[in-house]
């Protein structure tokens, strides 16, 4: 490592400790040089100047927290000694002048091997969608899983059933509990089961929920808008829908919502409804029926070159810590923007954890009504927060701030370096889809699942998700790519994390370099050379935002 510290941008007033430092250590850093009054944990902060009780604390150039007590030179900042504070902004002059890569000419030419779609999108996995409608439905969804997974080659290796077994074994030779415990689970060969049947489709994929009925009538509408932003995903090659009937989610709603999506849609699609056709039998067995013949259809699909200008990634983060906005966030902001200099589309969301930085995102934004948009969407989603007596100060979780993510100001601003520095071409309210090419705002909640299961239904094909804490998030049809902002966390989790970005905090690479690297990796993501670890272990997140209070 070359240096025991960083400062992120030249007006900040703090420095981020990249390894643990000791009380009485003297840090120099460009000329100057700083007694540490207190141990600084690696990833948190010192301050390198004197600041009074109300003062401002400066990270990533802008207002990111308040003193609550004067501060001196060399002190930790902690939860203890300073509270959330960001700026003010409002609608001014935009600056959409962009200064392109250096490197960006040569990705202009690369492709990547896609499925070509009758819209024109092309997608970098083809998978096959069964839907309920309502909640009722999800037993039967369950049932129609158990009947084709396995069948059709889709099921997951029983890793842990031999351990199990095992287990079972002690206890009915008369072990007890403690010899049990004391068990080791050795991981073997498992098999992945037969062939997948279909070699051209990726997986059926079952998206059971808890909405469709209850609730306000806009949740069932918005339920729809999102289903609909699934079925006709460049990544999905057709879908079975089962409705009960009398929900408030209608067939009729579903349909309205993938017409404004896809106007001449013209996958299969196979809708059934339960109080029309009766018993269970013959609706899971029509479904089956009706499911398999879609796979038939689907399969004569297969990948064909396609410019990378096609691809759609949504920029995620979760499990986020000190490091995460000077290693792992600044690097997938500059694949964006390579991806945009290629005319590619990206998608930035998290409304939470952009708070602090809405000057400087609706100063980007490309006409002045996106950027009235942008405030507005922000405006209001801070408000309903503070209705519900939590505002976007309350948004670090308990990890975010034992790992140095004191105030959601400094969370936001190391967030918000995932969008890379290009204009935004769009800001879009959840769950609208995504039709311009560049960086796209999508107001989402900052959880984890809830932000990736919108960006997907906008249209991201490939998500880059980056993690300081680690964080087992995917999505049932677009591929999510787990990146660690230290080397410490990519060697305790190898089994969830794709790329290590800890090699800029230990400086053996450039931000531009590892953006690079990442890119080259999505392009054999988006392939199919390469299956992600969420894939690999099935982790199919799905939680749709029902426009509550989330942060």
């Amino acid at each position: 490592m070359k240096n025991k510290v960083i400062q992120v941008h030249p007006a900040d007033n703090v420095l981020v400790a990249l390894q643990d430092l000791r009380s009485g250590e003297t840090i120099e850093w460009k000329d100057k040089t700083y007694l540490l009054l207190e141990d600084i944990p690696a990833k948190h902060k010192f301050t390198t100047a004197e600041i009074a009780a109300g003062g401002a604390v400066t990270m990533y150039g802008v207002l990111v927290a308040l003193a609550k007590e004067d501060l001196p030179v060399g002190v930790r900042i902690a939860t203890e000694n300073v509270t959330h504070a960001s700026g003010a902004y409002s609608l001014r002059e935009r600056r959409t002048a962009w200064h392109t890569p250096e490197d960006a000419a040569r990705w202009k030419e690369r492709t990547f091997m896609g499925y070509h779609r009758e819209d024109g999108s092309v997608g970098t996995a083809n998978y096959w969608l069964v839907i309920p409608l309502v909640f009722c439905e999800n037993r039967n969804v369950e049932v129609i899983r158990e009947a084709l997974q396995e069948e059709l080659g889709y099921a997951r290796p029983k890793k842990y059933h031999r351990f199990a077994q095992k287990l079972s074994d002690m206890y009915k030779s008369g072990k007890g509990a403690e010899q049990i415990l004391e068990e080791d689970f050795e991981e073997t060969a498992v098999s992945a089961g037969t062939t997948p049947l279909f070699k051209n489709i990726d997986g059926i994929k079952f998206l059971t929920h808890d909405g469709g009925c209850g609730g306000i009538r806009q949740d069932a509408q918005t339920l729809c808008a999102l289903l609909a932003g699934y079925i006709t995903h460049a990544n999905v090659a057709g879908a079975t829908i089962l409705s009960l009937g009398c929900q408030n989610a209608q067939v009729a709603m579903l349909q309205e919502e993938i017409r404004k999506r896809s106007p001449q849609f013209s996958k299969p699609l196979y809708i059934l409804e339960q109080q029309k056709i009766g018993t269970e039998t013959n609706l899971v067995a029509s479904a089956i029926r009706q499911t398999f013949a879609g796979l038939v259809k689907a399969n004569e699909l297969e990948r064909k070159p396609a410019p990378i200008s096609k691809l759609c990634i949504g920029l995620e983060c979760g499990g986020s810590d000190g490091f995460s906005g000077i290693s792992a966030n600044p690097a997938i902001g500059y694949t964006s923007d390579l991806l945009v200099a290629a005319g590619g589309s990206v998608i930035l969301s998290e409304f939470p954890e952009l708070c602090g930085v809405e000057q400087e995102l609706s100063d980007r934004c490309s006409t002045e009504e996106q950027a009235r948009k942008f405030m507005q969407l922000m405006k209001t989603y801070n408000e309903k927060a503070e209705a519900a007596g939590s505002g976007f100060y309350m948004n670090p979780s308990p990890g975010n701030i034992k790992d140095g993510l004191i105030t959601d100001a400094i969370k936001s601003a190391g967030a918000a370096k995932k969008g890379g520095t290009s204009p935004v071409t769009d800001v879009l309210d959840y769950p609208e889809k995504v039709t311009k090419p560049g960086l796209n705002l999508l107001c989402t909640p900052g959880n984890d699942v809830e932000s990736t299961t919108a960006e997907v239904g906008s249209g991201a094909t490939v998500v880059l998700f980056t993690t300081g804490l680690g964080t087992p998030t995917g999505n049932p049809i677009a591929p999510v790519v787990k990146l660690s902002t230290n080397t410490a966390l990519y060697n305790r989790m190898p089994d969830i994390i794709d790329i290590n970005t800890g090699t800029i905090i230990e400086g053996e690479e450039t931000i531009e370099e590892a953006g690079e690297r990442i890119l080259e990796y999505v392009i054999q993501v988006a392939s199919g050379e390469i299956k992600v670890s969420a894939v690999r272990n099935g982790q199919d997140d799905f939680i749709p935002w029902k426009r509550g209070v989330s942060l």
